[in-house]
């Protein structure tokens, strides 16, 4: 027994000689290649050197979740009206969900009127949003690669259409850092009607094979917006510094013989920022600090809209303070809890529009006002568009079109009141000047001063990207 024991101890101490011998060397490597890159000694979450010059410091995302129907909102469509209960010759009925509720092609129920020096046709359904045309700029040929909403969030979410790769989000972190050292760098809100999630969850803000400091922190729609906001009441700041710094000279003796351990370097970084959180977040996340007139502003007086006006002022209370993605999902899951109006699409584009319009306009407004918007890139957007034909029903619908959706930009470096692209006379397909997703994607990460093909991440002995091996900036939209 004694023999082996000795001989366990033995081998136990040999192992352990080749392993610190072993790290010892891939310490100096990985060391040098860090130096290289610029990265020794550097938190993961300190601001990082762009390519080049940005236009935008910052990007607030507003997620029209469920994707709102083009034809009813951005993309006037005057052809609908002559054309209404026609049969689509050669319509597949398949592009949608529903192949045996398909109609005849269905004209908008909103009327739609030119604003602004550009005379931008916008939908009735946005009288607030209409209003600042000039300051944007209008992509209507996008089209995407799933009609299902899952795959068609994560295509537009993480630039492919399945779960497991890292969100726009998380890249831009990656890419550039963060300018808060007591914020997250990357927020997310959810709807917060008691609508849920999107599909996919929190996929759609994960960090995929980046290490997860980068994920997204998610505010909670109700009660306190994260656990633990709030330092327990029998402790005070000493106390818990203490406890801290115990946790992180333990973590870090854990590190040393696992060097290069990004699950554990994350979690050390996590804990640090959240004792920071404990002081600034609450303050942050106080938008009745903000006067009257800010509030009545964004709509925060409004029973139909103040959910959405509290988020969009936080997202400006955000970015003010060094956030550097902030991400609002307006809806929840799926059919009338979000903008996927497959029935009554009146009704639903009604609702929606009306708890985003407002808040949306006031956070254009206010950015402007504050001399924000020119460094803050607004980008509204969903997973896909919507069929010009009716979805049959008690009050017609319309069902997904991977084939034609739009989307629009406003602030930093956006040439405001021009439109790209263009869909045929019905809204149907993409048919001049086709934009993708990884086209979308490509022109975000410019605006904030990156080169989507040199913005790589090594995983599985491949160098990934957010716009995988395709990607064209859309030149025509910035300024």
């Amino acid at each position: 027994m004694k023999n082996e024991l000795i001989e366990n101890f033995s081998k136990n101490t040999r192992r352990a000689m080749l392993q610190r011998c072993g790290m010892g060397v891939g310490a100096l490597g990985m060391w040098s290649l860090l130096h290289k890159e610029g990265l020794a000694g550097q938190s993961s979450l300190s601001p990082k050197q762009s390519h080049f010059a940005p236009k935008a410091k910052s990007v607030i995302w507003i997620f029209a979740n469920g994707g709102h129907s083009q034809v009813d909102t951005w993309d006037y469509k005057p052809a609908l009206d002559k054309l209404d209960g026609q049969t689509l010759e050669g319509f597949d009925r398949f592009t949608g969900f529903f192949a045996n509720a398909v109609g005849g092609l269905m004209k908008s129920p909103f009327e739609f009127k030119p604003y602004g020096q550009c005379g931008k046709y916008v939908s009735s359904i946005f009288p607030n949003i209409s209003k600042h045309v000039d300051r944007m700029a209008f992509v209507h040929s996008g089209h995407t690669e799933s009609n299902n909403h899952s795959p068609a969030l994560f295509m537009m979410n993480c630039g492919l259409p399945r779960m497991g790769y890292p969100c726009v989000g998380s890249w831009i972190t990656y890419g550039l850092g963060s300018n808060s050292d007591s914020l997250p760098a990357f927020v997310v809100m959810s709807d917060p009607k008691g609508r849920g999630l999107p599909k996919g969850h929190a996929a759609n803000w994960g960090a995929g094979f980046l290490p997860s400091i980068y994920q997204g922190t998610h505010f909670r729609p109700s009660g306190d917006p994260i656990d633990n906001l709030y330092r327990p009441k029998e402790m005070n700041e000493s106390q818990q510094r203490r406890q801290l710094d115990l946790l992180k000279r333990l973590n870090q003796q854990h590190l040393k013989v696992r060097p290069y351990e990004e699950e554990l370097e994350a979690r050390i970084e996590s804990f640090e920022l959240a004792f920071r959180m404990q002081s600034a977040a609450p303050e942050a996340l106080n938008v009745r600090q903000e006067p009257e007139h800010i509030q009545r502003l964004y709509g925060l007086n409004d029973d139909r809209c103040k959910h959405i006006a509290a988020q969009c002022l936080t997202a400006r209370r955000m970015i003010e303070r060094g956030v550097r993605y902030v991400q609002i999902y307006s809806g929840g899951m799926e059919n009338q809890r979000s903008w996927d109006g497959h029935n009554d699409i009146k009704g639903n584009h009604t609702q929606f529009a009306g708890e985003t319009d407002k808040p949306v306009a006031g956070l254009i407004t206010d950015l402007a006002q504050r001399g924000l918007l020119d460094e803050t890139l607004i980008v509204w957007g969903g997973e896909f568009g919507r069929l010009p034909v009716a979805q049959k029903g008690s009050k017609p619908g319309r069902d997904h079109n991977p084939h034609a959706f739009s989307t629009w930009f406003a602030g930093g470096g956006i040439k405001g009141g021009v439109s790209y692209g263009e869909t045929d006379e019905i809204g149907h397909k993409a048919a001049v000047n086709k934009v993708t997703v990884n086209d979308i994607h490509a022109t975000i990460l410019h605006l904030l001063g990156m080169d989507h093909e040199r913005l790589t991440y090594r995983y599985n002995g491949r160098d990934f990207r957010l716009t995988d091996v395709a990607g064209n900036i859309i030149k025509e939209i910035i300024s």
